[in-house]
């Protein structure tokens, strides 16, 4: 529990400055306008008074506890001050200094023995390299940034001091209230995972907004996440989504960053909204503050324009919402006796002289109408527009049944300001854009919260077959598996693969084919061939035993010529598979979040559109179906191949194979399946290439397995 971290009941300031402007002023200048109920102990060798508190200038001499320190000594001084103060009872230290981890290898030591000096203690550390902490319903800002939010209920965290600052700017400009901020700093103890676990139990929040660098432990993350948005909103801002940004983020906090496709995934499946800007953060955070999620995705626009309900109109399009379609006998309450064209449903144009009472009327009606999961009210003022009636008439018809966005685009002459509008629970935006963005990602979220209980099918696979296929590769140091081996570990978990040989004659490789039937395929086997194709080291549809002697010593003689030369196991036989439509499979191992699965069309596809969709393991079976769907181009699967039409149900089950798999070995590294070949609907998928990547270290699973 962090209770007494955001509600101590004593405080003391190490490092209080008699000059304005100092770090150490600026806290404890905050901590007395905040009107914090308990003791404030400024500490500074110095003593004497500052801002009517005396200073006590050495905390050991102090004759009480303390429950909570805030350091804001210089980096040399900083651990002897943390062993007095939790000498001294302190449950919690809010390190303020900056120099550690950000800084170098030299600082990054003294972080970590200020973490550890803390945990002998039982006592829990924020920062070091933080703006510190607010709690504003106890009266609390141990914190140099500025006066006292607004209370309220959202709850604010940051990795960048500098940040959290600008986000208390923000909530203020927008008049959005505050129950919590901690600037986390470097994280050396107290990080995401441990405000997240909180914040959800917090009575006082009802939405968490955060911003964030890098994750310490993605699978704890994407377990507290989980449990976190199943009660509330949590919306966060994640950078270093470039190559360039995750540069800058090292620099910035001296950790890695994970992939943003990663990143991506942990937060679809946890729940997470993510904002994809600073602005979009505080648009969400304002909208889930003040509104529902729609129970569905259709939007109904009013407009006293016709641009910008166009505008909307398109917006909905594109973020994948859809513009209402009002039956004649629906729309007709939409619409003023007098002035709006029958014709104009949705989005419905009150036209620019609208008086107050047509949006009042259009609105009520909207928000009876069953057809309707959420509304778009635009309003653009003119000469002739009665903007505060309009404003009075539309709260007043505030039911708070379905959510309702605003939308004023131009002058606010006469309009209410920020403030009645929030405390009415109506959000504004400045463009029909933003609005519906934010729309999209309340729909998505209510949609996450309403899915049922994920459970994850296991199906029954040779998992010995595989374990000892995998076992022998790295007792021989192969990391690397060849076509061969990597398919028998396919087939070993329910994949459909081609049947094949691996021979090392151009005579076994004729008598084979005979046994097996024309035509077939030979592909060199070598761990060292990651693309057998670019070097003429597949032929397809050989149809005769010449075409097959002439097949193999070419491509033997190719293999030969390669510098430096390739290992070869043999050259592997198979049947010639019926041609169909070509996927790619695949997962990689994140190092924060595990196994990532991958989904796209082969091709061009994958190619040059790079198509394709992810999704952390294990899997359902809807996260499959749901990664199939996410692709651009998934309605070719859903289309028909000549005269045959695509069962997608055993791609998403072959999807969840290859994730049981992964769970199953975590020392598989990297797969892919490239292509499977996909046939006549009702025929199982076909696996035409694989390969596998281990890493070559004392398996983790083998001693799983043996139990």
């Amino acid at each position: 529990m962090l209770k007494h971290l955001f509600a101590p009941e004593s405080v003391a300031l190490i490092g209080a400055s008699h000059k304005a402007g100092k770090v150490g002023h600026d806290i404890l200048r905050n901590l007395v306008a905040g009107g914090f109920p308990g003791p404030i102990v400024p500490v500074n060798p110095s003593a004497g008074e500052v801002l009517g508190l005396p200073v006590c200038a050495d905390l050991a001499s102090y004759p009480e506890t303390i429950d909570q320190a805030v350091l804001a000594v210089p980096k040399t001084m900083i651990l002897e001050a943390a062993r007095l103060a939790l000498a001294k009872g302190a449950r919690s230290v809010v390190a303020i200094t900056s120099g550690f981890k950000e800084s170098g290898e030299a600082g990054a030591v003294i972080e970590e023995e200020l973490a550890a000096v803390c945990r002998h203690q039982g006592a829990r550390l924020v920062g070091p390299n933080c703006l510190g902490l607010i709690n504003t319903r106890h009266q609390y800002n141990c914190s140099f940034a500025g006066d006292m939010p607004l209370t309220g209920g959202i709850a604010v965290f940051s990795q960048s001091g500098a940040l959290c600052s600008s986000m208390l700017d923000t909530a203020a400009e927008r008049h959005l209230g505050i129950s919590k901020m901690v600037s986390v700093g470097n994280k050396a103890d107290i990080n995401e995972n441990d405000l997240l676990a909180y914040l959800a139990d917090d009575d006082d929040t009802t939405v968490i907004v955060g911003y964030l660098e890098n994750i310490v432990d993605g699978g704890e993350f994407i377990r507290t996440a989980s449990r976190a948005a199943a009660k509330k909103p949590v919306i966060l801002l994640k950078t270093g989504s470039t190559p360039v940004g995750r540069r800058a983020a090292s620099s910035h906090t001296g950790v890695l960053t994970g992939a943003d496709t990663a990143y991506t995934a942990a937060f679809q499946r946890s729940g997470i909204i993510r904002a994809d800007s600073f602005e979009s953060l505080f648009d969400y955070a304002a909208a889930f503050s003040m509104q529902p999620p729609p129970n569905g995705k259709r939007v109904l626009i009013i407009s006293n324009a016709g641009g910008p309900g166009v505008m909307a109109a398109d917006a909905c399009e594109r973020e994948g919402l859809l513009v209402a379609e009002l039956p004649t006998n629906a729309a007709a309450p939409l619409r003023d006796r007098q002035a709006i064209p029958l014709r104009e449903y949705n989005p419905v144009d009150v036209l620019g002289d609208a008086p107050p009472e047509r949006y009042g009327q259009a609105l009520a009606a909207a928000q009876a109408n069953s057809e309707v999961d959420a509304i778009l009210i635009l309003l653009t003022p003119q000469t002739m527009t009665d903007g505060a009636g309009v404003m009075r008439a539309i709260l007043s018809k505030l039911d708070g049944g379905k959510p309702i966005l605003l939308c004023c685009m131009g002058r606010r002459d006469g309009l209410p300001d920020h403030a009645e509008l929030v405390a009415a629970g109506l959000p504004e935006f400045s463009s029909p854009e933003q609005a519906v963005a934010t729309l999209k990602a309340m729909y998505e979220y209510g949609r996450w919260r309403a899915q049922p209980p994920r459970r994850i099918t296991r199906f029954p696979v040779n998992r010995r077959s595989a374990a000892h296929i995998l076992a022998r590769c790295r007792h021989n140091s192969i990391c690397q598996l060849t076509e061969v081996k990597a398919k028998k570990v396919m087939s070993a978990y329910g994949l459909t693969v081609p049947e094949g040989r691996l021979i090392h004659s151009a005579d076994e490789a004729v008598e084979y084919a005979r046994l097996l039937g024309f035509p077939v395929v030979m592909k060199v086997a070598s761990p060292d061939i990651a693309h057998k194709s670019q070097l003429g080291g597949i032929v397809l549809g050989l149809t005769s035993t010449r075409q097959i002697h002439d097949s193999f010593d070419s491509m033997m003689l190719r293999m030969r010529e390669l510098q430096p030369q390739p290992r070869i196991d043999g050259v592997y036989v198979e049947r010639m598979i019926e041609p169909g439509l070509e996927l790619i499979l695949g997962m990689n191992r994140d190092a924060q979040f595990g196994p990532m699965l991958m989904f796209g069309l082969g091709g061009v596809y994958v190619e040059a559109l790079q198509d394709v969709s992810f999704h952390l393991a294990p899997l359902t079976q809807g996260e499959a179906e749901r990664m199939l769907a996410a692709t651009r181009s998934f309605s070719i699967l859903r289309s028909r191949l000549g005269n045959r039409e695509i069962d997608v149900r055993p791609v998403a089950e072959a999807l969840q194979r290859l994730s049981q798999l992964a769970i199953d070995f975590p020392d598989i590294m990297e797969l892919d399946i490239n292509p499977l070949i996909v046939g006549e609907f009702g025929s199982a998928p076909v696996v035409a290439d694989a390969r596998i990547t281990i890493a070559c270290f004392e398996p983790r699973w083998d001693d799983q397995f043996n139990r």
